[in-house]
């Protein structure tokens, strides 16, 4: 766990790097638990005690005591696991505010498909389904999903998405790094290495890897189309190789940042919380944008 953390981007406090939240009360809640702040299992015999929901609620009572009770604007935001868990806490934390109070989430990277990997394998779905199994999760998730899904399906964003009732917005790269490589072509559904050079610089794919990543991407799209119907939902699907982009000061708000319709992130996050004008921003697909700050996980 780091000891000090940079607060860039949508975390900021420079009107010139962060032009609609610089001044705001920034709180960063480090995430520990192993299943974006919805575990509640043990496991005695293994000494394991899994305690994200109360370690989420912990932190949100410190919060409101400080001072947060008495916000006329919230915003739950998170990248990655923390976008995942800004669906997931969406409504909760709505409900911690006065009706009076303006509150909506945005979900950098969180949305994770229930994909196919190149095997033709489940590599996600196994994967959560271990979480959900381990952590307990089940007794965190919502009704309206578990009443017609079995709970490994109700962790992955697509089946959650339509049934928040607080604004949300969904950011994510339609060619999502970490799931390129470790959902979609994970080293188990790539013994041979094919995707390697693929995947190490998008350039190097050939035709037929190419199809599987724009297939991905249309996924993507078909998994958000409901979302998008509502008015209060925002979307910013850029056609970069990149995940988590709301901290990074070069994504976020740069003189070259990542851009669709000449809006930068920043400027679409903040158009769309103070209702200037609403924000459902589909890049076209790869490889027609320039402005991409592409990303090589290690």
């Amino acid at each position: 766990m780091e000891k000090t953390l940079a607060f860039t981007g949508i975390l900021s406090n420079k009107a010139e790097e962060n032009p609609d939240f610089f001044n705001w009360n920034r709180v960063e809640l480090l995430y520990c638990d192993g299943a974006s702040f919805s575990g509640e299992g043990q496991n005695k015999a293994a000494g394991l005690y899994f305690r994200g929901q109360r370690i989420f609620e912990a932190g949100m009572e410190e919060l409101m005591s400080k001072g947060m009770k008495n916000a006329d604007q919230a915003l739950l935001s998170g990248c990655s696991a923390g976008g995942l868990a800004s669906i997931l806490h969406c409504d909760e934390f709505r409900g911690l505010f006065p009706k009076t109070t303006k509150v909506k989430c945005l979900s950098d990277a969180g949305l994770f498909l229930d994909a196919t990997d190149a095997a033709g394998g489940h590599t996600m779905r196994n994967f959560y389904a271990g979480v959900v199994g381990l952590h307990g999760v089940v007794k965190n998730l919502p009704s309206t999903c578990l009443s017609r899904l079995d709970p490994t399906s109700c962790f992955f964003p697509e089946n959650l998405i339509n049934n928040i009732k607080t604004p949300l917005f969904l950011l994510n790269a339609a060619y999502d790094a970490w799931q390129f490589h470790q959902s979609l072509f994970p080293s188990s559904a790539d013994p041979h290495g094919e995707w390697k050079a693929c995947k190490s610089n998008p350039s190097s794919c050939n035709s037929t890897q190419i199809q599987i990543l724009q297939d991905f991407r249309m996924e993507m799209l078909d998994d958000v189309k409901g979302f998008a119907r509502y008015d209060r939902n925002g979307l910013f699907i850029n056609s970069c190789f990149a995940h988590c982009q709301i901290e990074r000061q070069d994504t976020w708000f740069a003189d070259d940042s990542p851009l669709i319709g000449k809006k930068k992130i920043a400027e679409s996050v903040g158009d769309w919380y103070f209702d200037r004008r609403p924000v459902k921003a589909i890049d076209c697909p790869y490889p027609c944008d320039s402005t991409c700050h592409n990303q090589v996980l290690k």
